[in-house]
């Protein structure tokens, strides 16, 4: 039984169950509302217009049937359920009069049955309708359109037999009786199983094996695949007070009914930097369909790669795209490809790296025919639009630069991979290393070496440590600090590999690097040249013009592209897109070919065409070119701009001191790397005094604010990847603000190491704001030498632990200028109290604390309350969303009852009743500082509110009480 109110309190659940399945589950849940009269023909007219969301339809129905009564909201429950039951088991059920005296009722009675059976025929049936003259040929067209599946055109067939009175009716009545019964489900049909078993073959052996970052073995998925933090990101500032921190998920939340942006869209959107482990998710996703262990309410899975999408140049449709690209039906293509685009609901599309598609996303050209052909970046953009198979899964990866807001419109849930935890990046190089010590050691140097722990958070580096783990433990000096020691420690390792046995014991010194110079240079052009042109598959003919040859692919930095079509030439690409950007770094520092002048391209980061020089320049090829600076010049400019980016700062560290010598052996002319460097050094810092001069002046009456422009912290990563204190005293000598923001910048540990080593140098204390990045305990301490500089530092949503705030507590107490914290949304407990009610006791000219929504219990603010009674500055104290409780108010509220500072306390959601209340009651009475107490979301009860009530009486400075019962919360 379900009454009114019942049917009501379950709308939002009945809205996702309306919503999750597909149009076709929707239109067969109208079907039977129909034929059991619970819908009348005008209820129906109105609840299948072509083009509505199909939330907005759900909704609909929902009010259509509620004002039904109980009667059709019971209808309506149990329609749901049957949809559902025959969806996987279907009974044609249902035997009619072809003869009978009201064929249009009767169409109505029998309409799920007769759908189901009609479906398969329908271009049969309308055909001999249309010879028959039952309809016209407008009709039939109309009918036919490529956007209505088969069972669409079945229904659209028979709601025109209830409007015309030319005997269409009972044809269909007649005719529709006399089809064949299909006994077993449409994608039970021999040809499309063939199918299935094929894509699945297909899809596990490309995802098998996990070679992205790998050319020399093979290493099994499944032996190795570590979960990576992926978070689902929400709309700030939406939420309430208690709006906790996204959580992190696992691989099966990817399709999750929850956190959805647009859930009328079909795109799932996973951004993250290069190097999180995109490709890989992507790729454990693809093994754990085809194996059968997980996401099984795909029949089809098809992955595609955006990079050699790209290189397509003939126009595709739909068909081409996914049996040429992809896997080809060995029997009965027309069938399988209607089965899909009958039940799109059934197909996941996964397209991997889109930063690395040349075409910017665009929503002007629609394309809404699967079968005719398009241009490739037309087909992919209607893909994700939903114009072509609409309510087909499609899952995107990129980095989060090549995200438009454009593109933002049309993604249903987009989450956030932010790398490995540290309990992750053990567990990797556990499963790396089995051998009995080694983990142990490789774990113990990261912790041991915080530059180097804070750089493995991303997969990539956490595999060359991995790699490298020989190297890393028999080096007798100190351990890779930037990013561009860590390359260079990569190519040390492929380099022994390639040599003779007697230098495989020798570290990177020039002899090594000498004897395989030509075969560098020619992958750093090849690897400008695609970076220019957007091209990072590289067919055989391009190799041959490069000049690269097999040998020169020996040596591991070029491997087989992955997800080729079976039978295909299998392309070359770098093991990853971070390796063409160093080699291609490494080549601009050591080709006579390169000008020193051209240098300076690489950190103006202009757009292509931005200049008459770039417009002018003809299309380049990777041959050698007579005007060497317009060659360099022009493929810089093309290059998009986070690849840009980070072969800026590889430059920058090859032409750092440490690795001076290393290079100048390496370099005909010692005096060509010098000028290199100049230029590198000017182009830095002439960067950094633009970006400082395009802050604008302070509003009158606040501090100068600054927030990061996206080109900031690639400038700062530059500057610390060239290690030199000059070059950063001098680059913060132009930054005049007091409040620094880099919220929502993607800022990690290595990043949080660049900071620190760059404002470190700055005259003034700034307000450092860090919110809502992926900063945790390695990067805390890695912040920890430009705490001095910081008058105020929020961490807010940040993964941090107890840990890494008493490490940051611990050199606080020695920073005179440091005066706020803000840590709330972290993943703090009781394990912390003793480190901040130290802070509170020693410091006595702190002023503002922020530990809200956090977990921490009374025991927690017991301990805080001691520290309290000896503090004699705070003014703020946040404490909100907590689990503190009466005993964790009563400490606090005998801790504050003589403050003679705090203005402002927040206890919100603190789980606090009456008795807590009434503490806080005393403490009012006593205080005389206190202006704003914040009570909402607890249990304080009459009994405490009277209490409060009486403690204002005698309370002369609280200017602002609130406070709601958690009962009466809207």
């Amino acid at each position: 039984m379900c009454s009114q109110e019942a049917f009501q309190a379950q709308r939002s659940q009945l809205v996702g169950l309306l919503v999750s399945g597909s149009l076709e589950g929707f239109e067969s849940i109208l079907d039977l509302l129909l034929s059991w009269e619970v819908l009348s023909w005008e209820d129906y007219e109105g609840l299948r217009l072509v083009g509505q969301p199909l939330s907005h339809l759900a909704r609909r129905l929902l009010d259509t049937v509620w004002n039904k009564g109980t009667w059709g909201c019971q209808k309506l429950i149990a329609a749901v359920q049957e949809a559902q039951d025959s969806s996987q088991c279907p009974e044609l059920h249902g035997c009619w009069d072809p003869h009978s005296l009201h064929p249009a009722q009767d169409l109505q009675s029998h309409r799920p049955a007769i759908v189901r059976r009609l479906y398969s025929h329908v271009e049969g049936v309308l055909d001999l309708a249309l010879e028959q003259g039952f309809i016209s040929q407008y009709e039939c067209d109309e009918i036919r359109l490529p956007i209505f599946t088969s069972s669409q055109r079945a229904r659209r067939l028979l709601d025109l037999a209830t409007v015309k009175a030319n005997g269409l009716a009972a044809f269909l009545l007649q005719h529709v009786q006399k089809l064949p019964v299909s006994l077993s489900l449409p994608f039970e049909a021999a040809a499309c199983k063939k199918y299935m078993s094929k894509l699945r073959t297909i899809v596990a052996a490309q995802s098998r094996f996990l070679s992205t970052y790998d050319g020399a073995e093979n290493l099994c998925l499944e032996d190795i695949y570590t979960e990576n933090t992926l978070e689902v990101r929400t709309e700030v500032g939406m939420a309430g007070p208690l709006h906790k921190s996204p959580a992190a998920l696992g691989l099966e939340e990817l399709f999750s009914p929850n956190g959805h942006l647009n859930e009328d869209a079909d795109t799932v959107l996973v951004v993250g930097e290069a190097g999180s482990g995109k490709s890989t998710l992507l790729q454990q996703v693809h093994l754990l369909w085809a194996t059968g262990q997980d996401f099984q309410e795909f029949l089809f899975v098809f992955p595609f790669s955006c990079r050699q999408l790209q290189c397509v140049a003939r126009p595709l449709s739909v068909m081409t795209l996914l049996f040429e690209h992809c896997c080809w039906p060995d029997v009965g293509q027309q069938d399988v490809f209607q089965f899909l685009l009958d039940h799109p609901d059934r197909i996941l599309l996964t397209f991997d790296g889109f930063d690395e598609f040349k075409f910017k996303f665009t929503d002007h050209e629609r394309h809404c025919s699967p079968t005719d052909p398009t241009s490739v970046q037309t087909l992919l953009f209607n893909l994700l639009q939903g114009n072509l198979l609409k309510n087909a899964r499609k899952v995107l990866t990129s980095r989060p630069d090549a995200v438009s807001a454009f593109l933002r419109k049309y993604v249903r849930t987009e989450f956030n991979l932010k790398g490995f935890s540290e309990e992750g990046i053990e567990l990797y190089l556990r499963k790396c290393h089995r051998e009995p010590g080694v983990a142990d050691r490789l774990i113990h140097l990261l912790q041991t070496t915080s530059a180097l722990h804070g750089l493995c958070h991303l997969p990539v580096f956490s595999w060359m440590v991995s790699k490298c783990h020989q190297e890393l433990l028999l080096q007798d000096g100190g351990s890779p600090k930037t990013t561009t020691d860590m390359y260079l420690l990569i190519l040390q390792h492929f380099l022994r590999h390639a040599s003779l046995p007697d230098s495989a014991s020798q570290g990177l010194g020039p002899s090594l690097l000498q004897g395989r110079l030509p075969t560098l240079l020619r992958l750093g052009q090849l690897a400008l040249w695609g970076l220019g042109m957007c091209c990072y598959v590289f067919s055989a003919q391009q190799l041959q013009a490069a000049q690269v040859d097999p040998d020169d692919i020996s040596l591991g930095f070029l491997v087989q592209a992955q997800g080729v079509v079976p039978g295909s030439t299998a392309p070359l690409e770098f093991l990853h897109i971070t390796f063409q950007c160093f080699l291609a770094a490494f080549y601009l520092v050591l080709s006579t070919d390169v000008p020193t002048a051209s240098l300076r391209y690489l950190f103006n980061c202009r757009r292509p065409g931005s200049s008459p020089l770039s417009r002018l320049l003809p299309r380049l090829c990777v041959q050698g070119s007579e005007h060497k600076e317009s060659t360099v010049a022009a493929l810089l400019q093309k290059t998009e701009p986070h690849n840009l980016q980070i072969t800026a700062a590889f430059l920058a560290g090859l032409l750092s001191r440490e690795h001076r010598d290393l290079l100048a052996a390496c370099q005909a002319s010692e005096r060509s790397l010098l000028r290199r460097r100049a230029c590198a050094r000017w182009c830095l810092a002439r960067s950094l005094h633009k970006h400082f001069r395009s802050i604008p002046p302070a509003v009158p009456g606040e501090a100068k604010s600054m927030h990061a422009m996206p080109g900031f912290l690639w400038l700062i990563r530059s500057l610390y990847e060239m290690q030199e204190e000059r070059l950063a005293q001098e680059a913060v000598r132009g930054l005049n603000v007091e409040h620094l923001k880099l919220t929502f910048c993607g800022v990690g540990p290595a990043e949080c190491a660049a900071l620190a080593f760059v404002l470190r140098h700055l005259r003034r204390p700034v307000a450092l704001q860090l919110d809502h990045n992926s900063v945790g305990d390695i990067g805390v301490e890695q912040l920890l030498p430009c705490l001095g500089a910081c008058k105020a530092l929020y961490l807010r949503d940040n993964n941090i632990s107890d840990r890494g705030i008493c490490k940051l507590i611990e050199h606080a107490l020695h920073c005179e200028q440091l005066q706020k914290l803000a840590l709330f949304n972290n993943k703090l407990t009781d394990g912390c109290a003793h480190s901040v009610a130290q802070l509170l006791a020693c410091k006595q000219n702190f002023l503002a604390l922020r530990l809200g929504n956090n977990h921490i219990t009374a025991e927690g603010a017991q301990v805080l309350a001691e520290g309290l009674r000896d503090n004699s500055s705070l003014q703020f104290l946040g404490f909100w969303g907590n689990k503190v409780g009466d005993k964790g108010a009563q400490a606090l509220a005998e801790a504050l009852s003589d403050h003679q500072s705090l203005k402002w306390l927040s206890l919100v959601g603190n789980n606090i009743g009456s008795v807590g209340a009434q503490a806080l009651a005393s403490m009012l009475e006593k205080n005389v500082a206190l202006e704003e107490l914040c009570l909402e979301e607890n249990h304080l009860q009459d009994a405490g509110v009277c209490s409060l009530a009486e403690g204002l009486k005698r309370n002369s400075s609280l200017k602002v009480l609130k406070r709601k019962r958690k009962a009466e919360r809207a």
